[in-house]
């Protein structure tokens, strides 16, 4: 009986250990390469494109050209200036008459003792800006005469109404007597800045243009000075060229945009981050005081001057008051994610830091490390995570992605993961979704924003609306905790019976049925997977 018995609790105990295999396997996070995040950290095809140009720009740098001073005084310069323009004259109502273009330096805001300083950090941001903002796709690049036409294929820019050399333009490898190119444009005209002899030009400051001449070298030069001047005014647009010549035709871009304004955040004195100078903590509030209280004193233990702005929607609002803190009163029951742009819109610096008012700063909420990889990397948003009092740590990392579907609109999928870790950051990860505790670039979230209807219960949703223009990670070191939720029904108050009734309301699938209808008109989306 007993040689019976030791076959099934074998068999048993072989089973539960495959089991515990297959649970630690699935448990086990996903490894993946470190990616570098680096800004400008892209490979040297920059410096090879701009070396080919340069190359083909000498190519008929020996065939003589007369400047058209009229079309090239039009190009863009290597520098700007700010001139005042207009005299007043001894007329009545002079102003309205003949207004005055008035100028005043910028630079004289700040002390000449601090001034250089200022310069060399201004000079710092706006480097990470720019490569920040540039991406591959302004990259100009010329396509080889393989048709025989050589042209620019993207990176050609024009500011409205303005004008530009067109880079790139060249007929080679055709043997004839005679060469002609014409060119066509819709938004704008084109004229020659310099003029090449055995070279006939008609149509100057039209839209449409003809080049021909017996020698192919002098037409190649011809085409080196050749404008395009936008003349339709729109400040986000481009103008389709049609490039021909016998028997080719090609088609190219010119993008007509007026250039980017930066929004640059003077980080203070050189040295280790000014955490006071560089972020702000953004918090909603609504009748839980003593939990925004503890948050509050947490965060002075370890930043005693970081401001903190406070949205509260209370019906009966208290005061909250101290050093560095900021209340705004809001119309009662606004809701979430009104409250949160409203939060979000009265940080000046450069980061802003969501927290939820029942969080509580330890030694683990290092805002150091969020500040550095959102300084070193391309990241506009990098999440933490949050510690719940049964020492449970959750980081709420998503994948995001939409798959475009037919006229009943596309599919939304959410995964829990996360695409590749960060070179540099070991413990940093790239994800399209984090946790409710996350540091992010003020501007980046200004833009995206929160959907004011979203009254009661939401999150996912800001990183659905910013999907495709913020760039997010997450790093499980950087741990803010949760206050505890469990209350016995006798040990409650009133506030706390107040905001379980209004944060977990009886009719739940209202606040579906809301969150639903949004996904499917606004996002247009037919569906959504998760796990």
């Amino acid at each position: 009986r007993m040689r019976c018995l030791r076959k099934p609790t074998l068999l048993a105990v072989l089973v539960s250990a495959l089991l515990v295999v297959a649970l630690l396997r699935s448990w086990t996070p996903k490894t993946s390469p470190a990616v570098d995040l680096r800004p400008g950290s892209g490979s040297g095809a920059g410096r090879l494109l701009e070396e080919h140009q340069r190359l083909a720009a000498d190519k008929y740098e020996h065939i003589p050209y007369r400047v058209k001073e009229s079309v090239a005084g039009l190009l863009p310069r290597n520098d700007c200036a700010c001139e005042a323009k207009g005299a007043a004259l001894g007329l009545p109502l002079p102003q309205a008459l003949f207004p005055r273009v008035s100028a005043h330096a910028l630079h004289t805001a700040f002390a000449a003792s601090e001034l250089d300083e200022v310069k060399r950090r201004r000079a710092q941001e706006y480097r990470s800006f720019k490569t920040r903002s540039q991406t591959p796709a302004d990259q100009l690049i010329v396509a080889k005469a393989n048709s025989p036409l050589e042209y620019p294929t993207q990176g050609v820019e024009v500011r409205p109404l303005k004008t530009i050399l067109i880079p790139g333009l060249g007929l080679q490898d055709l043997s004839r007597d005679s060469y002609t190119v014409n060119l066509t444009a819709t938004l704008g005209t084109f004229d020659v800045a310099a003029e090449v002899e055995g070279v006939e030009f008609k149509g100057e400051g039209e839209m449409h243009v003809s080049l021909a001449s017996a020698l192919l070298p002098n037409l190649n030069r011809q085409l080196q000075f050749v404008t395009y001047t936008n003349t339709l005014f729109h400040p986000n647009t481009a103008d389709t060229v049609q490039l021909e010549t016998d028997g080719h035709l090609a088609l190219f871009t010119i993008k007509v945009r007026h250039g980017v304004t930066p929004k640059l955040y003077n980080p203070g004195p050189k040295g280790e981050y000014n955490i006071s100078a560089l972020v702000t903590i953004a918090t909603k509030t609504f009748l839980r005081y003593d939990k925004l209280q503890t948050l509050i004193d947490s965060v002075r233990r370890f930043y005693p001057t970081v401001t903190i702005v406070v949205a509260d929607d209370s019906e009966q609002p208290q005061p909250v008051r101290g050093p560095y803190v900021e209340h705004y009163i809001m119309p009662f029951g606004k809701g979430w994610f009104a409250g949160r742009n409203l939060a979000v819109s009265q940080v000046t610096t450069k980061y802003v830091l969501w927290v939820d008012d029942d969080f509580i700063f330890t030694a683990s909420t290092r805002l150091e490390k969020l500040v550095d990889v959102l300084e070193r990397t391309t990241l506009d948003l990098v999440g933490g995570a949050v510690r719940e009092v049964t020492g449970y740590t959750a980081t709420y990392r998503q994948t995001i992605s939409l798959e475009p579907g037919s006229e009943e609109g596309d599919c939304l999928h959410t995964r829990r993961g996360f695409h590749h870790t960060i070179a540099g950051f070991p413990n940093c990860v790239v994800t399209d979704g984090v946790i409710n505790f996350f540091l992010a670039r003020t501007e980046k979230v200004q833009q995206v924003g929160f959907d004011p209807r979203l009254a009661r219960v939401a999150h996912l949703e800001f990183f659905v609306d910013g999907l495709g223009s913020l760039h997010v990670g997450s790093c499980d070191d950087v741990v803010v905790n949760h206050a505890s939720k469990i209350k016995l029904p006798w040990a409650q108050s009133e506030s706390d019976r107040a905001y379980t009734r209004f944060r977990y309301p009886s009719s739940s699938s209202d606040a579906a049925n809301a969150k639903n209808g949004l996904l499917y008109f606004k996002n247009r989306f037919r569906c959504m997977s998760h796990n």
